[in-house]
């Protein structure tokens, strides 16, 4: 662990499954990792509690957080009844050295903490990222699982930024090249981290291939005026010269506003319902977005061996009809339908372990 937000280079590197494995490993940990600064602790805390209520195999949470946040992470995560599946690590905020203030000012403070690290966990083989404002509406597993349906050449998994062009934010204003036709969205990333670290990056700076340690900083100096997402720019650029190496997973693995406040424009929640749910514009902490803050009131509100039913299913579909004034709330079975069936699911599971 590194002793501060920013080191020595040498000092970064040495702070720095895939699926068919596990099947055949059942107790091999699923790596969850998150970044939280600022005002996140709250929201950070309810995203893992989701993670743990529906998970089957165990995980290791990996915890980026500035170092006034750890002991408030500590006295909350050490109280929870993790039942012998969940562990967890938390390292401190940090860069390389010559770079560190810009990155860390880059977009919102910290975000970008999540370039590095493939080169900080140099350890670990697999990884799910995930934004401080996720919500997992069914098993961390299911999405884990898509690192048994990469191809020889997919070193990560990402869904569009937008399903609908017509509302796209890259297509319409962008100044970089972006991946696909509405560009890709960085709140949720599974990552064979092993693929990355030894992958050569095609780019438009030099004929030359480099990996990943190599290029974030020749990319950041070349589209710093250009960007305005930050990080995530800069993995759509990368991501555009090197198509080959994403996976795009469907939009219910990242739900957000924008496939909800013009009109419903995600067809597969439609049909099977939200499985992550992404809140950000804040809209778990305003009255804009009521239908994402009732979902997040009620998972933060939902206390470890309370009956789920009672307790979270049932209130939380009575505060959803509240919201059918909304666009989102029009459609507000989508935010329960897969949550239903998790909640039977587990049950189903518990009764089979009797």
């Amino acid at each position: 662990m590194l002793p501060s937000d920013v080191c020595g280079m040498n000092c970064f590197w040495e702070a720095a499954f895939r699926y068919d494995y596990m099947k055949t490993h059942p107790s091999e940990k699923m790596h969850l990792a998150v970044v939280a600064c600022g005002e996140r602790l709250e929201e950070t805390v309810t995203m893992l509690r989701s993670a743990i209520i529906f998970s089957i195999k165990p995980l290791q949470f990996h915890i980026f957080a500035e170092d006034q946040l750890h002991e408030n992470f500590k006295d909350i995560l050490d109280d929870f009844p993790y039942e012998g599946k969940v562990n967890y690590t938390l390292y401190p905020i940090t860069f390389p050295t010559e770079s560190a203030a810009e990155w860390k000012k880059l977009f919102k403070p910290c975000a970008s903490q999540r370039l590095f690290l493939p080169l900080i966990l140099k350890n670990v083989d697999s990884l799910l990222y995930v934004d401080t404002d996720i919500l997992f509406l069914r098993p961390v597993d299911d999405i884990w699982s898509f690192l048994g349906k990469f191809n020889s050449t997919q070193i990560a998994a990402m869904a569009p930024e937008h399903e609908e062009p017509r509302i796209g934010w890259y297509n319409r204003f962008a100044r970089h090249p972006y991946y696909g036709v509405t560009g890709i969205n960085s709140g949720v990333m599974l990552m064979n981290m092993t693929r990355i670290r030894r992958k050569y990056f095609k780019n438009d700076m030099t004929p030359v291939r480099l990996q990943w340690g190599e290029i974030l900083m020749p990319l950041l100096k070349k589209y710093k005026l250009n960007i305005t997402w930050g990080d995530q720019d800069l993995l759509n650029i990368m991501f555009f010269h090197n198509p080959e190496s994403l996976y795009v997973f469907p939009c219910q693995w990242n739900y957000r506003p924008d496939h909800c406040i013009y009109g419903s424009n995600c067809k597969e929640a439609e049909e099977e319902g939200i499985f992550i749910l992404h809140g950000n514009r804040g809209v778990y902490h305003d009255d804009k977005q009521p239908t994402f803050r009732a979902v997040y009131e009620a998972i933060k509100n939902y206390s470890f061996g309370d009956d789920l039913v009672h307790s979270l299913l049932q209130p939380l579909e009575l505060e959803l009809r509240k919201t059918m004034h909304t666009y989102c709330g029009r459609v507000y079975k989508v935010f329960t339908k897969q949550l239903t069936k998790s909640v039977r699911d587990l049950y189903a599971r518990r009764s089979k372990g009797r």
